[in-house]
């Protein structure tokens, strides 16, 4: 993902630029690299995949089961990271339509073919994992053809691969934090519940619920922001800022409208919605408060996630960095370790936020519930921050642009 995310920056500022030997250079080094790193994978995961699957916690009783499923996705490695980067770099130029209906053909062959490779065929976890290697593999195949029409403004060729200093620098910026950010998100999240495990299995499978509730609407705004990234990228290498200025704007009106609608939904329809998850009163309950207790500043989601967008595509990678190992990265570990004791502590002076949520927790609880939610405030107030930072500087940009027109 960090190698996709970090190139399709780059190319789009290179065309924005009229760059377009720097942009077919760093689609096929890319592209190269994703072979190389996924052929890697596939070798040292098969060697050590055992014990990373117990460090990942895997008992005696289901490590049978996870090698059956871990072994063919370990393998074919190379195909999940040659359709990432491909993807990106096709969102790049801005035909997001394409990669759309190539993510569809992986998942549709991949829900289609589960049941068949499962049952009928009795290959069980492991017929799971090849349906799903299947369904990479067809899709990595129709975003090759992509670059093999004559239409594409990117060149993909062997002829092309430049593993240079300078490209991988300009990928890498945008790329590691991206990976981080993928990194830490997954660490936060287990130990979100194994803080949640402290308070029972209810408390767990709550935590479960609403972190998937919650990471649907995530999506659909990282979707909206996929879209926007080439845009401005690419404007911004064409340097038109005016054009930026106008999609940031129209961009924040969008999604917090969606935010603020998604929110009310969720906080109105929270029962119903945890239901549909579990019948289990404790589980319900639990789930309707961790669900209200995460939407507090969800309505400001949207401005994160297009700032965190932004500085991607803008190259501006010490900012990109900083909000994609800080929200749910080090600002929700902290929250984690720290709320659970503070709640214990000083819960009878903390009446105002035990109170706007309709049913009564065990004190250590409340802080694993408001964990997010002081991370949001925590990301919120940086990503404010480089906000104002980037209008100064971005202001200083536009009369020289407009003086530049006139003098035209």
């Amino acid at each position: 993902q960090g190698l996709g995310v970090g190139s399709a920056s780059y190319i789009s500022r290179c065309l924005g630029a009229k760059k377009q030997e720097e942009a077919n250079r760093t689609a096929s080094t890319a592209v190269g690299t994703a072979i190389i790193i996924g052929i890697a994978c596939a070798v040292f995961g098969l060697i050590f995949l055992e014990d990373i699957l117990k460090l990942m916690g895997a008992s005696p009783t289901i490590m049978p089961y996870a090698m059956a499923y871990s072994t063919p996705l370990v393998l074919c490695a190379i195909f999940s990271i040659v359709n990432m980067t491909l993807n990106n770099i096709i969102r790049a130029e801005g035909a997001s339509r394409y990669s759309m209906f190539a993510i569809t053909i992986g998942a549709v062959l991949n829900i289609g073919l589960d049941p068949i490779f499962i049952f009928p065929l009795g290959l069980g976890v492991g017929g799971a994992a090849i349906a799903t290697i299947i369904g990479q593999a067809v899709s990595t195949i129709y975003l090759s053809l992509y670059f093999i029409r004559k239409k594409n403004l990117v060149k993909v060729s062997p002829k092309y691969f430049t593993p240079s200093k300078r490209i991988y620098g300009q990928i890498l910026k945008i790329g590691i934090p991206s990976f981080c950010m993928e990194f830490l998100a997954s660490f936060s999240i287990s130990l979100l519940n194994s803080a949640a495990s402290v308070y029972g299995d209810a408390a767990v499978a709550a935590t479960g619920i609403t972190i998937r509730l919650n990471t649907i609407l995530l999506y659909v705004l990282i979707g909206y922001g996929q879209g926007f990234q080439p845009f401005v990228g690419y404007n911004y290498g064409a340097k038109n800022y005016d054009r930026v200025r106008k999609a940031i704007k129209i961009s924040l009106i969008w999604t917090t409208a969606f935010s603020i609608i998604a929110t009310v939904a969720f906080d109105l329809g929270a029962e119903p919605l945890i239901r549909c998850f579990s019948k289990d009163p404790d589980v319900i309950h639990a789930g309707v408060d961790f669900l209200i207790a995460v939407g507090i500043l969800r309505p400001l989601l949207g401005v994160q996630v297009i700032y965190l967008t932004l500085f991607q595509a803008l190259g501006k990678g010490k900012q990109a960095a900083a909000l994609s190992i800080g929200r749910q990265g080090v600002f929700l570990i902290f929250a984690v370790l720290t709320l659970p004791s503070f709640f214990i502590k000083h819960i009878d002076s903390l009446t105002g936020f035990t109170k706007i949520l309709p049913y009564e927790l065990k004190p250590g609880l409340y802080g694993v519930f408001y964990s997010q939610f002081l991370a949001d405030a925590l990301g919120l107030i940086l990503t404010i921050v480089f906000a104002v930072l980037l209008k100064k500087e971005y202001s200083k940009k536009v009369p020289q642009q407009s003086s530049e027109s006139a003098s035209n």
